[in-house]
């Protein structure tokens, strides 16, 4: 697989992994959380398989597992040894399995609304924001895109026109359509592997959780599995905000990004 990526910065190296709704990427996830975070770190924002640049090859295995293995391959390839990694949603869950399948590459994880870590205790299931999504890959429209975005956040006024158009046009292109259909599949034929939660309990990791609390995608109570079974783990509920909380809450966000990734344990026992 070959990946693209955006670089900045200088610092400690810290990986970037964006969510996964249709026309996603790093720049589109992440833009300004780059920007924000290059001061201080060596920012390094991937276009995980099937997204952005990263759509002209195949997914092949179960996703979480392909994607790391693939994040993994690109640090060999930087030259990086052990970075701090920073999902969301999908990104969240390529970065648990990292931290699962090769440990010493891994510091530390800040993990918003992971894919696959948590488990709803009281939320339905499937999500309103998953029922959107199987409704756009059935049948991709700009209705349907533009219904699940609304469901990412709590300010339904960051759902521009502009951003529709934008992720519509990437998601609707035949890379794209096919490479969501892979991974689609991906998640059909290997189900178990993609149950992160029941592996959690082997993270090490210095681990935070960032949640919104009106997140309609991984609903908050989702987190309370992640938070009893990862050992070194503490969650931050941010109000008035859904699954981008590094999108609506942009300044808290960063506050707290900065000071967990600048903290001097970063070890894992």
């Amino acid at each position: 697989m070959t990946l693209a990526f955006h670089r900045q910065g200088e610092g400690p190296p810290v990986v970037l992994l964006h969510g996964g709704g249709p026309g996603a990427s790093a720049t589109s996830n992440f833009g300004r959380t780059i920007t924000a975070l290059a001061p201080r770190f060596d920012v390094i924002a991937v276009d995980q398989p099937g997204y952005g640049g990263s759509v002209e090859e195949h997914i092949t295995g179960q996703y979480f597992t392909f994607a790391s293995r693939c994040v993994v391959e690109l640090l060999d390839k930087l030259g990086l040894d052990r970075v701090d990694v920073v999902g969301n949603s999908l990104g969240g869950g390529t970065a648990v399995r990292m931290a699962l399948d090769a440990p010493d590459r891994v510091r530390r994880l800040l993990l918003m609304g992971p894919g696959g870590l948590s488990l709803n205790v009281f939320a339905a299931d499937p999500t309103e924001g998953v029922k959107r999504l199987g409704a756009f890959a059935r049948d991709p429209s700009r209705e349907r895109i533009g219904a699940f975005l609304r469901t990412l956040v709590f300010d339904p006024s960051l759902i521009t026109s502009d951003l529709i158009d934008e992720r519509f046009g990437q998601a609707s292109s035949p890379a794209a359509l096919r490479a969501m259909g892979e991974m689609g599949a991906s998640f059909a034929a290997f189900p178990e592997e993609g149950l992160l939660w029941r592996e959690a309990h082997r993270i090490r990791h210095e681990t935070l959780l960032v949640w919104g609390r009106e997140d309609r995608v991984n609903p908050l109570d989702g987190a309370l599995v992640a938070l009893k079974l990862l050992r070194n783990a503490r969650l931050h509920v941010f109000g008035g905000c859904g699954h981008w909380a590094h999108l609506e809450k942009f300044d808290e966000f960063n506050r707290l990004a900065i000071d967990f990734l600048s903290s001097s344990k970063g070890a894992y026992s």
